[in-house]
């Protein structure tokens, strides 16, 4: 009698928490090739997020490419053809022009300062604001510092060098930083690089970092490499999600995907440091390094200021962001610089903050 009892109020149990939610299972695929060491980042997003949800998600990962073109990921996920697409937010620009500072900034932000901005300092809700235009939640999960700066076969140690130079450069504001220096931007996919360097199309390229440079084979078709890289100081990747497969998670489910994007944001920082690091090494073996000096990058500088003012006031969204990014500089730069010479980078001599108000009225 007392088993059958048991079994009774078990059942009964089971009929009030109503029928159990099936597992969701999702289709993700990223901008990179395997060939880029990028992608890394992504699969280590989602190794940490299937531990993570086991039994409530499942995400099925694919290499940028063998599901939809790299340039075609954003509307994959956009339609809900693809439930989640790894990203680099540079890409739709032309979607949105805020899209490029949310990638990266021009002799601005270097990787702490995007962690800082994204976790406590509103940067995330931002993401979310001008992906959610679109029908999107976004996840920031992974960071590079410094990109490298430019590979050719000619050196460039100042501006004068940078002249006439046909120079492969992705994004907005880097494009108008280099032509009001003297260069001209040339823009062209990454898997082009190569070739073109090699054939002489182009006098130069920059791509990424050290480590994802070097997987590209530039130093087998360059001589010279121009740093730091002042066009992208740090750059910004993340996970691109369809709103309706986001709504149809649980409250749980959704706070274990946000809990493995912030924890890949951080592994990423140092990831990306020791691959970069070790990269370096082996380019120093392989090519001529230049360092700009300090007097070209305060003009560089100057002139990132006045394109990043420039830019801002010709979008809305893109004036918002960069006042976000602008008033957290100030807001930190107290503490930062009381911190020297411990402290976690620079404090930039930036756009003139007054002026981005302006722009954002």
């Amino acid at each position: 009698m007392a088993s059958r009892m048991i079994a009774l109020a078990a059942a009964t149990a089971a009929l009030l928490a109503g029928p159990a939610k099936a597992e969701e299972s999702w289709t993700m695929t990223t901008t990179w090739p395997s060939s880029l060491e990028l992608i890394e980042m992504d699969k280590h997003f989602v190794e940490l997020a299937n531990k993570l949800t086991k039994g409530e998600l499942t995400i099925e990962f694919f290499e940028g490419g063998s599901l939809v073109p790299s340039g075609e990921v954003f509307g994959a996920v956009e339609s809900g053809t693809i439930q989640a697409g790894g990203d680099w937010p540079g890409y739709w620009a032309g979607r949105d022009a805020a899209f490029s500072a949310l990638a990266t900034t021009p002799s601005l932000f270097n990787a702490v300062d995007y962690v800082n901005w994204i976790q406590q300092w509103g940067g995330a809700e931002l993401y979310n604001e001008i992906y959610g235009q679109f029908g999107m939640v976004y996840l920031p999960y992974a960071v590079t510092n410094n990109e490298s700066g430019f590979r050719t076969n000619e050196p460039i140690r100042n501006l004068d060098d940078l002249q006439g130079k046909r120079l492969r450069l992705s994004g907005l504001e880097q494009g108008r930083l280099l032509e009001r220096l003297g260069g001209n931007q040339v823009s062209m996919a990454g898997g082009e690089i190569y070739q073109s360097l090699e054939r002489g199309v182009i006098d130069g390229a920059e791509f990424s970092t050290p480590n994802v440079d070097w997987s590209g084979g530039f130093q087998q078709v360059t001589k010279y490499w121009a740093t730091p890289g002042w066009h992208q100081s740090a750059s910004v990747f993340g996970v691109m999600i369809n709103k309706a497969s986001w709504d149809a998670l649980t409250p749980e489910t959704q706070e274990k995907l946000k809990i493995a994007a912030d924890a890949s944001l951080l592994w990423s920082l140092a990831f990306t440091e020791k691959r970069a690091t070790e990269a370096y090494a082996q380019f120093d073996d392989a090519v001529e390094i230049n360092r700009y000096d300090d007097e070209t990058l305060t003009k560089i500088q100057e002139m990132a200021n006045e394109v990043i003012v420039e830019t801002a006031c010709e979008n809305p969204n893109s004036a918002k962001v960069y006042l976000s990014m602008v008033e957290y500089l100030g807001d930190y730069a107290q503490w930062r610089d009381a911190s020297a010479p411990f402290n976690l980078g620079r404090t930039p001599n930036g756009p003139d903050v007054a002026a981005l108000r302006d722009c954002v009225k």
